[in-house]
């Protein structure tokens, strides 16, 4: 199965981010075909980050289901200092767009990296790594997957306070 070239994901994502912190956007009648969709702020409640995907208190609000033929789903994550995910890969691979607060990532066997907001985080497919928010600040961030055959990560064990704190 083929994957979205990395180009075509980052116009994405740049205009996702655009869309975040410009906000607005039109509607356009369609006389045929597909029309466009617009899911309006606030209708997708932020929903408790599961035990056993996250450690401290995280949120996610699903924000864009994938629609076929793309296979591309968005999610907003909030995380509470001291929140992060469990390590976890992408088959194809994840952007994150920060857009609030201070977080820090990691890939396996490397120094954990501190996001801020505006920048843009690719993880390639398969790589083991976590997010979340730094010890003592909170993170919002954008997350881009694509599912390939019908899944978007594969979650793995808990981040251990000994590997946060590192």
């Amino acid at each position: 199965m083929a994957v979205t070239s990395m180009p075509v994901l980052r116009r994405l994502a740049v205009s996702l981010l655009a869309a975040a912190l410009l906000g607005g956007g039109a509607v356009l009648a369609a006389d045929s075909g597909p029309a466009i969709e617009i899911t309006r702020n606030g209708a997708h409640p932020a929903l408790p980050g599961p035990a056993a995907r996250f450690t401290g208190r995280a949120t996610v609000s699903e924000l864009l289901a994938a629609h076929a033929p793309s296979r591309i789903s968005v999610g907003s994550v909030s995380f509470e200092p001291g929140a992060r995910s469990a390590w976890h890969t992408h088959p194809a691979g994840q952007i994150l767009i920060v857009t609030a607060g201070l977080g820090w990532v990691q890939q396996e066997g490397s120094s954990i990296e501190k996001m801020r907001p505006g920048d843009v985080v690719w993880i390639p497919p398969g790589v083991k790594h976590w997010h979340g928010a730094s010890a003592t600040n909170g993170v919002t961030h954008l997350a881009i997957q694509e599912a390939v055959d019908g899944r978007n990560v594969e979650w793995l064990e808990a981040v251990g306070d000994d590997q946060y704190h590192r």
